[in-house]
């Protein structure tokens, strides 16, 4: 099928794919000019692809005959040979749903190109030559770039092992929910790669069959490069070089292979092998298509592209098992976690210092608990103000006890200000909310919603006071889960002057604590330590008779862990509420049951959905990562959206 595509829009009722894709890059020993020994070892290459129910799988650049043979290409005995090779490789794949990319030299209008084959059920669905040739392939291959110029849409037909298919660089292939393109060896190394456009025109998949030979640092270069085209493109792209059996002569093929998405290793294989490889990972065509929606990339023109519709690819069972890794904690993932932390709290000192020199202010005023997050918050505002040559003792915190707090929390507060050199104030707000529950009408042993909340806005009533006595700014020290879930009280600790912790989550907030610990404030390892283990609670209602912790938040809400979990995948990829249940149940498995796992997805969706209005009024504060909910520019959802479509969806 050519023109223009259908949409790319993923049908959500087809639930047992969850908008994955299997793919397979192969790397196959070869026997260099052994077209027969090439294409059998392909062959079965491509059925150990099809058991593990790949429904791509890309083979290296000239794989059928092998990249080495230099002015062998020449011969058309080679040639002959090459074709009649991917014959059988077709002939082979009747019946089996999977496409096969092949690398093949291609005679066409009295040239010789460097192409790719697409290969699906029996059929040559197309051929790819390559477009930017290296200087010794020059000698032997024409450039895809003599299809560039046509003015009839690059539609060549021509008939290779004996099918009537068309050569072109402007081929794209559609197989179930997926679109890939290709591009060959070097293409990827030119200044503007042809999957470039191909991404701009609603590409999800590259694949590439390369050959490059393997010198000294050329691993870790073509890694960044993948890395960052795989990014740029927001494309998942397979990558399958020539390895073992390849000549010698002058270079060295490592046959590397990895899988990418966005910018993230998938997979790679254990370069260097003397057997065949084949490689396998899931790409997430869902995740892919609603970021190409959002950064709204202006498109190429559909009519430069010719669309082929392959086939629905392989019933692929990712409920038994998933080729792909997720990370549980993907704001505080342990890869680069120093690296990730230090960037966090430099983004929070800056955008403190920012703010106080702006309003010329004369102190910080912040409402230390003896938690995470105020904890956090004091750490920015002293690494501001030394930063700043400001002395620490223009910093105000300000411990409110009330009747939940418990001596452990009380006095790591005031110890840790103490340590801190910074001005430590003491005010109970007991008395205060005893004379509001009178005023009120309201008995002070019900200690129901009014009873929590009235403490809340007493503490930010006298922050807010302190912070006009002292000529100061209120730092907020709500952070980012709690916003997402609401958890907070409208008008009371969801308020502040500046937030310095509104784009941090809450297991981010715990290892920030921990790494300032580490790298910053070792004098107070022993108090931040206590903070850091200390369980999370508002301390709202009165501790029991051994002066414990009663309220524990995650006991009422839900573990923050996968409420964080929820959030990236809700916000950052726009995935549907029974994709994230799928990617839940799969990476805590053996943690959660699905029941533990769904009822607090729904909590989430519930929340999320009906405490918008909180965040619609949110003070200033730092967006430190890919998701934030700052109405100004990162989340803009109506107050009244009704959130039950997306729960009853799981």
């Amino acid at each position: 099928m050519a023109g223009k595509p259908s949409s790319c829009f993923i049908d959500r009722t087809m639930m047992d794919n969850y908008g994955l894709i299997r793919t397979a890059a192969a790397v196959p020993t070869v026997r260099v000019a052994d077209t027969a020994s090439n294409s059998a070892e392909i062959c079965r290459l491509v059925e150990e692809a099809y058991a593990k129910e790949a429904s791509i799988v890309v083979f290296p650049e000239l794989s059928v005959t092998g990249c080495t043979c230099g002015d062998l290409f020449g011969q058309s005995l080679l040639t002959a040979g090459a074709e009649d090779g991917i014959r059988k490789i077709a002939g082979f794949s009747k019946g089996k749903p999977i496409a096969i990319v092949a690398g093949s030299p291609v005679p066409y209008g009295g040239r010789l190109y460097d192409c790719a084959v697409i290969i699906y059920d029996g059929e040559i669905k197309g051929i790819v030559p390559k477009t930017y040739l290296t200087p010794l392939q020059q000698k032997t291959f024409s450039s895809g770039s003599d299809f560039h110029a046509d003015n009839d849409g690059n539609r060549h037909e021509m008939r290779y092992a004996g099918q009537k298919c068309i050569i072109s660089t402007a081929l794209q292939f559609k197989i179930g929910d997926a679109v890939f393109a290709v591009e060959i060896g070097e293409d990827l190394w030119s200044p503007v790669p042809p999957s470039s456009f191909h991404s701009m025109s609603g590409v999800h998949i590259i694949v590439n069959p390369a050959s490059t030979p393997e010198v000294y640092m050329t691993d870790r270069y073509r890694s960044r490069l993948l890395s960052q085209h795989s990014a740029k493109t927001v494309c998942g792209y397979v990558y399958s070089s020539a390895g073992f059996g390849e000549s010698s002569q002058d270079h060295v093929h490592a046959g590397a292979a990895s899988i990418w998405e966005n910018g993230e290793m998938l997979a790679e294989n254990e370069r260097f092998q003397t057997e065949s490889t084949l490689l396998t990972a899931d790409i997430d065509i869902e995740k892919i298509e609603n970021l190409k929606r959002r950064m709204n990339i202006s498109p190429c023109s559909y009519s430069s592209f010719i669309r082929m519709t392959l086939g629905e690819g392989c019933r692929t069972n990712f409920e038994s098992s998933l080729h792909r890794y997720i990370e549980t904690h993907p704001f505080a993932s342990l890869n680069d976690l120093d690296y990730r932390c230090e960037e966090i709290f430099s983004i929070q000192v800056n955008g403190l210092m920012t703010r106080l020199r702006h309003i010329n202010c004369q102190t910080a005023v912040i409402g230390i608990s003896g938690g995470l997050d105020s904890t956090l918050a004091l750490l920015v505002a002293v690494q501001a103000f030394d930063r700043m040559g400001w002395s620490r003792d223009r910093i105000v915190g300000v411990t409110m006890p009330g009747y939940g707090t418990t001596s452990r929390t009380k006095n790591n507060a005031t110890e840790l200000m103490d340590a801190l050199g910074i001005t430590s104030r003491e005010i109970s707000i007991a008395a205060a909310c005893d004379q509001h529950f009178k005023d009120l009408g309201h008995d002070k042993s019900v200690t129901d919603v009014t009873f929590e909340n009235s403490q809340a806005r007493e503490r930010t009533q006298i922050l807010m006071d302190v912070a006009n006595q002292t000529n100061g700014l209120v730092v907020g020290t709500g952070d980012l889960s709690e916003l997402a879930l609401g958890w907070a009280t409208y008008n009371g600790d969801h308020m502040s002057m500046y937030g310095v912790n509104a784009g941090v989550p809450k297991t981010l907030v715990r290892s920030l604590v921990r790494w300032a610990t580490e790298n910053r404030f070792e004098n107070v390892s022993h108090i931040l330590l206590d903070i850091v283990d200390t369980p999370i609670s508002p301390e709202l209602l009165p501790a029991d008779e051994n002066d414990q912790i009663q309220q524990v938040t995650e006991d009422l809400v839900g573990p923050y862990e996968l409420h964080d979990f929820f959030l990236y995948n809700f916000v950052r990829f726009g995935l549907t509420p029974a994709k994230i249940m799928f990617l839940a149940r799969k990476a805590f498995e053996g943690r959660y049951d699905n029941d533990t796992i769904r009822k607090w997805l729904k909590t989430f969706l519930r929340r999320f959905f009906n405490q918008q209005f909180k965040r619609s009024c949110l003070p200033d504060g730092p967006k430190v990562g890919s998701v934030g909910l700052s109405p100004r520019g990162d989340w803009n959802m109506p107050s009244d959206a009704w959130s039950v479509l997306f729960q009853d969806s799981i």
